[in-house]
């Protein structure tokens, strides 16, 4: 029996207050769907093409800026699931069970290095095809479309930034149900081509300043987190 979530609604954005990462892989589970991180910039910046987007599917705290929104409209509990650590839980918890995966994303030789760390931390895993982010004509999509539906993978991994990704993993779930998560950079993170923040700034919820620490030219970015803030302490949002 899958489980209830309650979700929440902020800035048009609907968002599902995870209380632990097991809590999410119950949900999922039980209903299949795509993952959607989400956090502080896709809510203060949500679009109407990108809240449908977020709202047909299943949103999750990603950022530390949505689990303080969702806190602030009751959600004492939730917790930040972050999309990089998430899908190598999921494929930790499963992966035994014999589910079998399917990756898309990044450049060639990225995607490569990634299926073949995966194959070394977890021996057995069925990988059951993969190919980089690079899709660039409809015959090459149409491709990719039918080699999903032939391969009826448990999970599908898809590494291409949004919405870009979210939307052609809603292609992928109509010819195929699974569980879909969109992982944006996620591959070049867990190949060391991308710094992630040392755990200590990850667990004290301060990714984003060593972000802005390593690459100033966020800040930027960064002002808007200071908005968004405001507008959650406020009551605005």
């Amino acid at each position: 029996m899958s489980v209830k979530i309650k979700p929440v609604i902020v800035n048009g954005v609907i968002i599902n207050p995870f209380q632990s990462f097991e809590e999410l892989m119950d949900y999922v589970s039980g209903r299949k769907g795509i993952l959607v991180a989400i956090n502080a910039e896709k809510i203060l910046h949500a679009t109407d093409q990108t809240r449908d987007i977020i709202n047909r599917n299943i949103g999750y705290c990603d950022g530390i800026g949505a689990v303080m929104a969702l806190k602030k409209h009751g959600c004492k509990n939730v917790v930040k699931i972050p999309g990089c650590e998430l899908w190598l839980k999921i494929i930790a918890s499963t992966y035994k069970q014999g589910n079998t995966f399917y990756l898309v994303g990044s450049k060639q030789e990225v995607i490569d290095a990634t299926v073949s760390k995966l194959k070394t931390e977890f021996p057995g895993i069925n990988i059951v095809n993969y190919r980089n982010g690079y899709i660039k004509t409809e015959d090459e999509k149409q491709q990719l479309l039918d080699d999903i539906t032939e391969k009826k993978p448990d999970v599908v991994f898809v590494a291409m930034g949004s919405p870009k990704q979210e939307l052609l993993m809603e292609e992928m779930s109509e010819r195929h149900p699974a569980i879909y998560q969109g992982l944006g950079g996620s591959f070049d993170v867990y190949t060391g081509r991308v710094e992630r923040a040392p755990e200590w700034w990850v667990k004290h919820n301060l990714e984003f300043a060593y972000r802005l620490l390593k690459q100033p030219s966020r800040i930027k970015r960064q002002i808007h987190l200071v908005k968004f803030l405001f507008l959650v302490w406020s009551g605005k949002l």
